[in-house]
């Protein structure tokens, strides 16, 4: 069975987000299941890099502008492909945006590119290897499904990781997308007047899925739905969510380098060598009272503006709070005055920073995620994988993750962490309440938690299984 997976990033070369991370994860936990995948990224500078002494599968004269080439190697053990334009990836920093800040001018070429060659690919440009299946993920990736629907090639999957980014255009650049005319309409790419590439690639794929089993039943209300939720009610039998998993490797509190100290459930008492490390390192007061630590994008959709609403109050409430990410301004700036205003008890890592992150994990009693909308969420699952007990939104892959420790969760066993609703300044309070509650007043009710979250399958083998028989499936 032979799989191409179709994305804009791919952990460890280049991430933004939990993108990466599923993508980079999913060849090996499929391998063992008789799937055969490939992963097709942009061959930006890292991936370049890393593909050195790749081999030259393919080459193409005029790729929107330029020449190109489709380069494979072996990366972490992951057979990566990459389409190698360097008149279009060929750039420092993030892949989506410029120095300035501003999305690419050409992100739909980009990226049109990208899923010009996957649908190349599965109509057999390889001749060695055409896969059975395409896996597209997001909009990026998208444009493959309508380019199949319309010219030929193999089943297609449009995986949507978070739905409110859709990669919308001016209808002016359909033209130059090298697409049949009928691919624009009402049942394709045209989105009120403009192109869609996640729009057209939802109406085009064989099979949707999502990153959890509540998002997909979310992105089917106007609630969650982003403008989109007519089109999935109307595809909800070819929808199905399946949760994420991490790479138990990557994320093991038992060998992981980033720990002062490793540890094991049954040492978790180790865990406070990373909590006095983690104090020193963010310059936070010691000692042994509740610290909450954040490791996030600091934007609207993931709530952190209702935490910078409670900060003086969850520094008087004896707490203190470590958090590593960038943002929106207005949040990101809420979050550094904080720090300026309680020295010793808050304080912020503005930066990306995969180490600290791990530290987090490994130190802090807590990991807040307060989002809005969660589409599956990886943070909470490496908090539940270290025994940093995760504090929740009851949404997405954030309700079907976390056990809340609610009184009937607790005196069965059960519970893994707190949720809370709605995501509002009162709710997360209660939820802070409830955890620092039962981290001083019970603390053998606190390991169990721990205990719970870390002994939970948080690992892709079960996620893995279900693609696996997808995949399967479609291919009849």
């Amino acid at each position: 069975m032979k799989v191409l997976s179709v994305a804009s990033e791919v952990f460890p070369l280049v991430k933004t987000g939990g993108l990466a991370d599923v993508v980079g994860a999913l060849p090996a936990a499929l391998k063992p299941l008789g799937v055969n995948m490939r992963v097709l990224v942009p061959g930006y500078p890292a991936v370049m890099t890393a593909l050195a002494s790749g081999k030259t599968l393919h080459r193409l004269d005029d790729v929107f502008g330029g020449p190109a080439r489709i380069v494979l190697g072996d990366v972490a053990g992951m057979e990566l492909m990459a389409l190698d334009a360097p008149h279009l990836y060929d750039r420092p920093g993030n892949p989506y945006v410029g120095p300035d800040g501003k999305d690419w001018p050409d992100n739909a070429f980009r990226f049109a590119a990208l899923s010009a060659a996957a649908a190349d690919i599965g109509r057999g440009a390889l001749k060695t290897w055409i896969p059975d299946v395409l896996h597209l993920h997001d909009w990026q990736a998208a444009l493959a499904a309508v380019d199949v629907r319309h010219r030929g090639g193999p089943r297609t999957v449009v995986t949507v990781h978070n739905i409110a980014f859709q990669g919308q255009f001016p209808a002016s650049v359909f033209p130059r997308l090298g697409l049949p005319a009928a691919a624009y309409s009402i049942e394709g790419l045209e989105y009120y007047g403009n192109v869609g590439f996640l729009k057209g690639g939802l109406a085009s794929a064989d099979m949707i899925t999502t990153v959890s089993p509540t998002y997909a039943r979310e992105i089917c209300t106007p609630e969650f739905g982003m403008g989109l939720d007519g089109l999935l009610r109307a595809r909800r039998h070819n929808t199905i969510g399946i949760v994420n998993g991490i790479d138990t490797g990557v994320w093991n509190p038992g060998t992981d380098k980033a720990l002062p100290a490793t540890y094991a459930a049954t040492t978790i008492a180790r865990r406070k060598d990373n909590k006095r490390e983690l104090e020193k390192h963010f310059g936070l007061e010691g000692g042994d009272g509740i610290l909450h630590g954040v490791v996030s994008r600091l934007t609207w959709q993931k709530g952190l503006d209702i935490l910078a609403g409670l900060l003086d109050w969850l520094v008087a409430s004896g707490a203190r709070l470590a958090v590593v990410g960038t943002g929106e301004p207005g949040i990101e700036g809420a979050f550094a005055a904080a720090a300026q205003r309680h020295k010793g008890r808050i304080a912020i890592a503005a930066r990306y920073d995969e180490s600290l992150s791990h530290l987090i994990q490994g130190g802090a009693d807590t990991m807040l995620v307060p989002s809005r909308f969660e589409p599956c969420g990886l943070t909470q699952l490496y908090g539940l994988r270290y025994g940093c007990v995760p504090v929740v939104a009851r949404t997405g892959g954030l309700a079907d993750t976390v056990i809340d420790a609610n009184e009937a969760a607790l005196a069965a066993g059960v519970a893994t962490g707190f949720q809370f609703s709605p995501v509002d300044e009162p709710s997360l309070q209660n939820a802070l309440q409830r955890a620092a509650h039962l981290f001083g007043a019970a603390p053998a009710e606190w390991k169990r938690l721990q205990g719970n979250g870390m002994a939970a399958d948080v690992s892709w083998d079960r996620s893995a299984a279900h693609y696996a028989a997808l995949y399967k499936t479609m291919k009849g």
